[in-house]
């Protein structure tokens, strides 16, 4: 507990600092660097399960993704004479949308799946594993580049999302220590209660009045918000956990201190953050 502790207070300081002061491009490059560690975790768990994944290929196209997602939030809207706007990307790429990398994605796996040495027996395994990373990894978890970019809240919104997960967590994790009783899933996370799940959300519902104090706007939204995404993240470790029991494995890795490997770390935010992008254009709306 003490080693989750001192990782917490160094981690949380530092992200907050990085993700309202720190410049888009950063913010980008940082969370294409925890996604990719996190897809490094995965490819171990699924190779202890005899799934070979093409790494490297995958790897590329995960960067790929986060860099476009980057261009996505930074797209430039210019207004004619006439009225028409013309949206664009600066920078080299322009074209380069997430949907563009799915398909280099695809078209590359069947070429190396075809053409390569790899055993007819492991082509379709390894396909699925490359895909589980991208769809279930890189894409969602890309989300939080193209928020922080893309609106002038996009900062604060980054935030709200880490901070609906952190809080939810904490919350959760002393609600099941001390009233704990009715297990969640036992057959995928034998500690996780029903009575956790609760304080999670309740976590998370204190944050939404936080940020909807803080800014300014409709308390409905923000709760509404917070809920939603809580809920996405809680599916979110659940499936991180599936992932484990399938591998054998408690942790994902020993990368920090207490918390377990990346994976482990961010497995809610995962599936939390597509969710508050979702929500975004209500939440900024919601502030006038």
């Amino acid at each position: 507990m003490l080693k989750r502790i001192i990782t917490a207070a160094i981690l949380i300081p530092a992200i907050v600092a990085l993700v309202y002061l720190g410049p888009s491009w950063l913010v980008a490059v940082v969370a294409a660097v925890v996604g990719l560690l996190a897809i490094r975790e995965f490819f171990k768990l699924t190779s202890q399960m005899g799934l070979r994944a093409f790494w490297l290929w995958t790897m590329i196209c995960a960067a790929l993704l986060f860099y476009s997602q980057w261009l996505s939030g930074i797209a430039v809207v210019q207004t004619l004479g006439s009225g028409t706007e013309i949206i664009s990307n600066e920078g080299m790429g322009s074209y380069l949308t997430p949907g563009v990398v799915f398909l280099i994605f695809m078209l590359g796996t069947a070429v190396i799946g075809t053409a390569s040495r790899v055993a007819l027996a492991d082509v379709l395994p390894a396909i699925a594993a490359s895909s589980a990373a991208l769809l279930f990894i890189a894409w969602p978890f890309s989300y939080l580049v193209r928020l922080d970019g893309t609106l002038p809240a996009g900062p604060v919104l980054v935030l709200f999302a880490l901070a609906v997960v952190w809080a939810g967590d904490t919350a959760a994790y002393f609600t099941g220590k001390s009233i704990g009783r009715i297990k969640m899933a036992p057959a995928l996370s034998p500690k996780k209660t029903w009575e956790g799940a609760v304080g999670n959300i309740i976590g998370s519902l204190i944050v939404g009045f936080i940020f909807a104090r803080w800014q300014n706007g409709n308390l409905a939204a923000w709760l509404i918000a917070a809920t939603l995404a809580n809920i996405s993240g809680q599916i979110g470790d659940l499936v991180e956990s599936a992932y484990k029991r399938g591998a054998g494995v408690k942790d994902s890795g020993a990368m920090l201190s207490g918390h377990g490997g990346m994976l482990d770390r961010i497995d809610s935010l995962i599936f939390a953050a597509p969710v508050v992008w979702l929500a975004a254009g209500w939440l900024v709306q919601s502030r006038m």
